[in-house]
């Protein structure tokens, strides 16, 4: 027996509960209204012979006895076995928890978590321009962008300096001993002969060679001194000897920078063509080049470097974020505000992510959909009847507790009128 919640606050009684519903404070009242008619019913029985408005009273008490009493049946047999007695077809939810479970895991599974059933949902979803929109809002996009540095900050300032930045350190050395320059080097340098931007390098070399041989002169000449025998010392040819052999190499290193065509130029070449094939191909020329960046690596200036990066990128991060003005213009608040514009303006951007993401959902639906039904009715089976009954009681305990009330003035209603029809015939 229903009625419209309307009529329940058309007699004034939804305002009985002073703590504004509750399913205990519901439960009071209809138990309370069930008593009244009682006690109604009673005293009419008495008094109906003095009045015929007592016969009509008589009449809606006993009805509303009967539609409270129907009602209160009917709810309190969902949950359990009215006044404990195990009468057939009560504690429907304790008794069918589990077929409730599986119920409720198929109807998710049928309407919700199928792939056919996503796409044509999301279909008419224009994610992407919802997400425009927000974030072309400034407040939005200031709040997001503050809200993320805030937490980027607190993250970057709650972690030990020591072992953050040993991690970042550690995955820096890590990733430099993972590369394997060798092969990188030989493609460099096949690059710069194929481009001939190597022959800048070739000329610094013969100027540079130019300049140790005026610079070491005398040099030049104490060796050749020491290494020659006493006749060619003491006959002065060791002097001679120097001036040729110093005339000679001088001689040559000018031929080879006017010349770009000297047969030495391209030995050089070849040699750098030989260089770089073996670094792209040669094992052991890889390992050497391996050995000499570990020990690169190794060195403590390298290490040094690497944690003042990881010192100047953590102060850089923090400064940034924790700065106002930085967060709203200029900075992630910006970024936010643009990329809500032009979502909101490019068609082809939104159909693009709106496909992305519908496809993604429909991926993981499909992919994880079954696991959800599962959990959804091993979950529920894995409750006990306590637990079920009373979540459910607490969830809709207040609209069932209407329905008794309810029924107590439909009953009344309705055995008034029959009162009503039955002295009119």
């Amino acid at each position: 027996m229903m009625m419209p919640m309307n009529l329940f606050s058309a007699t004034g009684l939804d305002r009985l509960n002073p703590a504004q519903g509750g399913s205990r404070g519901m439960r009071i009242v209809a138990t309370g209204l069930l008593i009244a008619m009682a006690a109604i019913y009673l005293a009419t029985r008495h008094y109906e012979p003095m009045h015929p408005a007592f016969g009509y009273l008589r009449a809606f008490a006993e009805a509303a006895m009967v539609g409270g009493l129907a009602d209160w049946f009917a709810v309190t047999a969902l949950f359990r076995h009215p006044l404990g007695l195990p009468i057939p077809h009560t504690a429907i939810i304790p008794r069918n928890k589990d077929r409730i479970g599986d119920t409720l895991a198929l109807f998710l599974r049928d309407n919700f978590l199928t792939a056919s059933v996503v796409t044509r949902r999301m279909r008419k979803l224009d994610i992407a321009g919802a997400i425009g929109r927000w974030l072309s809002n400034p407040t939005q996009s200031s709040r997001i962008s503050e809200g993320a540095g805030r937490l980027l900050a607190d993250v970057v300032e709650a972690l030990a300096d020591e072992k953050l930045g040993g991690m970042i350190k550690g995955a820096a050395v890590a990733r430099l001993k993972a590369i394997d320059f060798a092969p990188l080097l030989g493609q460099m340098l096949e690059a710069a002969i194929d481009q001939n931007r190597h022959v800048p390098i070739l000329e610094r070399a013969i100027e540079w060679a130019g300049r140790m041989l005026d610079a070491n002169d005398a040099l030049i000449r104490q060796i050749v001194h020491d290494r020659a025998n006493a006749i060619l010392r003491w006959t002065g040819l060791d002097e001679k000897l120097s001036d040729a052999i110093i005339e000679g190499l001088g001689r040559l290193i000018r031929d080879i920078a006017a010349d770009p065509e000297h047969p030495l130029r391209g030995e050089a070449e070849a040699a750098l063509a030989r260089f770089a094939m073996d670094l792209s191909e040669d094992p052991a020329m890889r390992d050497r080049i391996a050995a000499l960046r570990d020990a690169l690596v190794a060195n403590p200036a390298v290490a040094a470097w690497i944690d003042g990066m990881w010192q100047t990128l953590r102060a850089s991060i923090v400064r940034g974020v924790r700065n106002p003005d930085a967060i709203g213009s200029g900075g992630m608040g910006e970024a936010m505000l643009q990329l809500g514009e032009t979502l909101s303006a490019d068609l082809r951007l939104r159909l693009l992510i709106n496909r992305f993401i519908r496809r993604a959902v429909v991926g993981t639906v499909a992919s994880y959909g079954d696991g959800i039904v599962k959990l959804v009715s091993e979950t529920i089976r894995g409750w006990d009847a306590r637990t079920i009954t009373s979540r459910l009681e607490s969830a809709v305990g207040r609209d069932l507790q209407y329905i008794r009330v309810n029924g107590t003035l439909v009953g009344g209603l309705v055995g008034l009128g029959l009162h009503a029809l039955d002295g009119v015939l």
